[in-house]
């Protein structure tokens, strides 16, 4: 899992324009296996433009994006799953009609095999059994894993997105505003989440508005500035001052100057 050197995505000069509008002016980026990565920002400063390039919705005007140490190529969203990594978007993207363990499958039924095998019958209790054993796994409870999504608390939802991404991925998953719209109790739930999804190996792009969200559980920090990557912190570096100084004025040593 991962490249040799540890990273399992390096972007390297990124750049993506829309007509004169510069959103990404030579964009550098890596993020870790088993470590959480958060890339925070301005508005404008271009998180929305590099987490669409990483994760192929768009493809960049330049630059190099590299997975597990070489030179990748996306022309779609699904291209990424090729690589093992998985995205949380800030909407959820759930279905919710349906089941905790329904959604988690969506579009990867298992099927009863032996002799109902022609008949394409969905195996409702193993893929019950996979998610409920995913839940333990990363200590999500749900209420009622037979009740529809909709249901579920905001917090209970985020769960069961970021549980499917991880129940898939083995490299990475990419997180848009995870807690955005959840109270202070359910925030710090989906941030231990994302603490076990980590130590369980596997690595974290967190992209968020929340500084204290983001001190207490990344452990690199890097900021965006205008289309550019102008500081990088490692955890215990800085404190929200320091990172308010680097999103409105650069690196902290051009804000001194």
């Amino acid at each position: 899992m991962g490249s040799v050197d540890g990273y399992v995505v390096k972007a390297r000069q990124i750049r993506k324009a829309f007509g004169h509008v510069e959103a990404l002016r030579g964009v550098d980026f890596e993020a870790e296996a088993g470590k959480v990565t958060a890339l925070i920002g301005d508005n404008g400063a271009g998180k929305s433009s590099l987490v669409k390039v990483l994760s192929g919705v768009y493809q960049p005007d330049g630059g190099e994006l590299m997975i597990e140490g070489r030179v990748a190529r996306l022309s779609s969203p699904r291209d990424l799953r090729r690589y093992g990594i998985e995205t949380v978007y800030q909407d959820l993207a759930l279905a919710t009609d349906l089941t905790p363990y329904e959604n988690i499958f969506m579009g990867r039924e298992v099927f009863r095999g032996g002799v109902l095998a022609p008949l394409r019958l969905v195996d409702r209790g193993a893929m019950r059994a996979k998610v409920e054993e995913t839940f333990a796994r990363l200590g999500v409870t749900i209420t009622d894993q037979l009740a529809p999504v909709a249901a579920l608390s905001g917090g209970q939802q985020q769960s069961v997105a970021i549980a499917r991404a991880a129940m898939w991925a083995t490299n990475m998953v990419i997180m848009d505003e995870p807690t955005a719209a959840l109270g202070v109790a359910q925030t710090q739930g989906v941030l231990d989440l994302i603490r076990r999804v980590a130590d369980h190996g596997i690595g974290v792009v967190l992209i968020s508005h929340n500084m204290p969200d983001v001190l207490s559980v990344a452990d690199s920090i890097q900021v965006l500035r205008l289309g550019q990557r102008v500081a990088s912190f490692s955890r215990g570096e800085c404190d929200v001052p320091d990172l308010v100084q680097a999103m409105t004025s650069g690196t902290l040593e051009e804000a001194k100057a």
